[in-house]
């Protein structure tokens, strides 16, 4: 497989109502897309960095950077056996997985292409639906809140997922569940909270919650552990996973029992395939969880989410969920709880060039 051409592409995209977690609020993202070119046949991938270094210490500036300053001019013009070897040319870059794993999972959808497979062949996928949920950021109030849950409900997500940061937590949780008392409920805290506040956690308990992810913050391997000794709720790892040699700490430790696995921010799906392998192997579960990603990034989760060890609802939701139109045909829906996992050639769905290069702010080429 011969990369013979690649494009950069950052494009602005107003989310439908803004998205608030525990370190701020989103309106807009600023997706950075990859398209490679070889054979006469294209590879698109998404790179999550966001605006800010709140989640990862990459942001979409030193992702752009990376990407036109040493990625992509080294990888441009280089033929590889396969996806997994684009990235050989630049394994001696430390760290910028996001920016990696944009070039990475473009080449599996190049390379699936090439194959004539869909990208969730390619990879190793067993099912044609996936299970989704929804997540839900933080509200202005407990009954916004659960007009919200009421709402994704009727529309068929099957597990609600609800940011939560301290002062918005237990009560509001368990307003929550005693108006849904039967619904798959969890928590994301995205490092908002500390061991200090391990009996405080430990109240979640009673509400009989999937598992609370990400806890305290993403370097706390060790804190997790006593959290997770503490509490009966099973801790998730988000934040702190970015590799199988995490996870592997973190199963150590005995830091969580669940981990979301983000194709984007491990840098990419080969990465991701094996921490799916070594949680598969220890009989523990794993779901893919989304990063506010367009219908591309959206379509690479979709496919790797139909691996058989993804045995949990991901937050993989319909396009409109954030996007009044998304960058996509056809755009993604959701239907009794699932999701189509798409069978044409690599992705499955087509990126809309015309749209793409008409809100593109900033652009690179490589040849």
């Amino acid at each position: 497989m011969k990369i013979e051409r690649a494009e950069l592409r950052q494009v602005p995209m107003r989310l439908e109502e803004p998205f608030e977690i525990s370190s701020g609020v989103m309106h807009e993202r600023h997706v950075i897309l990859v398209r490679l070119l070889g054979q006469g046949l294209e590879g698109w991938g998404e790179c999550v960095a966001g605006e800010d270094p709140a989640y990862s210490s990459e942001t979409t500036e030193t992702a752009w950077h990376v990407l036109t300053r040493f990625i992509l001019p080294a990888v441009v013009g280089c033929s590889v056996e396969g996806p997994e070897a684009v990235l050989d040319p630049v394994r001696w870059i430390r760290g910028h997985r996001m920016a990696k794993a944009a070039v990475e999972m473009a080449a599996w959808d190049l390379a699936a292409r090439m194959d004539g497979v869909s990208l969730a062949e390619k990879l190793g996928g067993t099912r044609s639906v996936v299970p989704v949920g929804v997540s839900i950021g933080l509200q202005e109030s407990d009954e916004k809140l659960t007009e919200k849950v009421a709402g994704y409900l009727t529309e068929g997500y099957t597990r609600i997922k609800v940011k939560i940061k301290p002062g918005r937590d237990v009560a509001m949780l368990g307003r929550v569940r005693e108006r849904f008392p039967e619904v798959p409920l969890m928590a994301d805290a995205n490092s908002a909270y500390t061991l200090a506040d391990a009996s405080l956690l430990k109240k979640l308990d009673r509400l009989g919650l999937m598992m609370i992810e990400q806890p305290l913050r993403h370097e706390d391997y060790l804190e997790h552990a006593h959290l997770q000794a503490l509490i009966g709720t099973p801790i998730c790892l988000d934040e702190s996973i970015r590799s199988v040699g995490d996870a592997e700490l973190a199963l150590k430790l005995g830091s969580c029992r669940v981990v979301n696995i983000k194709p984007g921010r491990v840098g990419g799906h080969g990465e991701a395939k094996r921490i799916h392998d070594l949680m598969q192997s220890r009989h523990l579960p794993v779901w893919c969880g989304g990063m506010l990603e367009s219908g591309i990034g959206r379509a690479h989760n979709v496919a790797l989410a139909s691996l058989p060890g993804f045995t949990l609802p991901g937050d993989i939701s319909a396009s409109r969920r954030y996007w009044a139109r998304d960058i996509v045909s056809p755009e993604f829906e959701v239907n009794d709880g699932t999701m189509v996992v798409p069978t044409g050639p690599g992705l499955g769905v087509e990126a809309d060039r015309e749209r793409i290069e008409s809100l593109a702010r900033r652009r690179a080429d490589f040849d």
